[in-house]
C-alpha cells in the first residue's frame, strides 16, 4: 500500500472502489484499464470470497499497478493472515465496537513484538519463500496496512481511543450501517450522521491519521472531504454494472420498450 500511503501523506484524495459479489479477475482488469482509482477493497465480510479468489484477484490488481486490501469480519484470526498472504496489502475490520477489540484486530496483523501474527513466509507477501523470516516481520509490520471501520455507536465514541492505536493506519467510516446505528436510516444528512463525521476528522485530526469513506453521491463525498476525508469509495463492482446497463438503456431508449 506504497502508493496510497505517499498520497495520504501528501494530503491528496485516494480514490477505492470495493469488489465483491462479481469477483473475476477480467473486471478487475477492466477497472485498472479504465483508470482513476488508487486502490480496490474487496468484500470478505459480505461475500465470503475463498483465498484462490483472493489470490487471482489480488495478482490482477497488480497487473494493472492498483493496490487492494481486504475487508473482512473481525471475527477470525486466520482470514487475517491469510487475506496478506494472498496478495492483500492490507485488511479492513469490519463491524469493530471497541478500541479493545480494534487493538486485538491490530495484533492479528502484526508480528511480534507488536502482535501476534502466525509466522509463514510461503505467502505473496513473503515472496513465496524467498525472504528470511528475520527480513520478512519487520517488513511485514511496516507496510501491512490496517483500516477500522467506525460504523457502531460504539465505535464512534470510541473513535478518538481507537485513531490512538499504533498500528491503525485509517478509519473508515460505513455510511449505511452507521446511519442505522444512530436510528437515522440512509439518511447519510441527517445531523446525526453529519456530526459523526466531524466526530471522526476530530479523532484522526488528533491523532495525525487519516480516514476514508463509502461516499453515495457527489455532494455526500464534498461534505466528508470538507471534513478531512481523503480515501473515498464511490462505487462497487454491482454499481458499477448497474451503471453501465442504465447507461446503454438511456443511450438506446428510442429502441428499448
Amino acid at each position: 500500500m506504497d502508493k496510497v500511503r505517499e498520497k495520504l501523506a501528501r494530503d491528496e484524495i485516494v480514490m477505492a472502489a470495493g469488489v465483491g459479489r462479481v469477483m473475476h479477475h477480467n473486471l478487475l482488469q477492466i477497472i485498472g484499464i479504465q483508470g482513476g482509482f488508487d486502490c480496490l477493497w474487496f468484500d470478505h465480510e459480505h461475500v465470503g470470497m475463498s483465498m484462490q479468489d483472493l489470490e487471482v484477484g489480488t495478482l490482477a490488481v497488480r497487473s494493472q499497478g492498483l493496490e487492494c486490501f481486504v475487508r473482512i469480519a473481525p471475527t477470525d484470526y486466520a482470514i487475517v493472515t491469510r487475506s496478506m498472504e494472498a496478495g492483500g496489502g492490507g485488511v479492513m475490520a469490519a463491524q469493530i465496537h471497541t478500541a479493545e477489540q480494534a487493538e486485538e484486530f491490530v495484533r492479528w496483523a502484526k508480528f511480534a513484538p507488536r502482535g501476534y501474527r502466525g509466522l509463514n513466509t510461503g505467502g505473496w507477501d513473503g515472496q513465496f519463500a524467498s525472504i528470511g523470516p528475520k527480513e520478512f516481520c519487520p517488513q511485514a509490520n511496516e507496510k501491512s496496512f490496517v483500516a477500522i471501520q467506525i460504523e457502531t455507536l460504539t465505535s464512534l465514541e470510541q473513535c478518538d481511543e481507537i485513531a490512538a492505536i499504533d498500528g491503525v493506519d485509517l478509519l473508515f467510516v460505513g455510511p449505511s450501517d452507521l446511519s442505522q446505528s444512530l436510528g437515522v436510516t440512509g439518511d447519510f444528512f441527517n445531523p446525526k450522521c453529519i456530526e459523526a463525521l466531524d466526530r471522526v476528522g476530530a479523532a484522526c485530526k488528533n491523532h495525525g491519521k487519516h480516514w476514508g469513506a463509502v461516499c453515495v453521491s457527489p455532494e455526500h463525498a464534498a461534505a466528508m472531504v470538507e471534513r478531512g476525508c481523503r480515501m473515498l469509495s464511490p462505487t462497487a463492482d454491482v454499481k458499477m454494472i448497474s451503471a453501465g446497463i442504465d447507461a446503454v438503456k438511456n443511450q438506446y431508449s428510442t429502441y428499448f420498450g
